[in-house]
């Protein structure tokens, strides 16, 4: 496998990360709430996970996008 391919892969693989972030993190934040310690800090924690998973995906679409530039 040559580095083009590889790095098309890998941007796949990314992208798919951060659209799984986004599927999971309304569970995560459900069981994160049961905690004393996260239990005022969900709404930050919830912005965390959502901007993780954008930057996920967008990392991953730019390395699509530049594969075929």
């Amino acid at each position: 496998m040559d580095k083009k391919n590889f790095r098309f892969y890998y941007g796949i693989v990314i992208a798919a990360v951060g659209l799984a972030v986004f599927y999971r993190t309304p569970q995560v934040i459900e069981q994160l709430s049961t905690h004393h310690f996260f239990g005022t800090k969900l709404f930050i924690l919830r912005i965390c996970f959502y901007i993780l998973g954008v930057m996920l995906v967008v990392a991953g679409g730019i390395r699509i996008f530049k594969n075929y530039k």
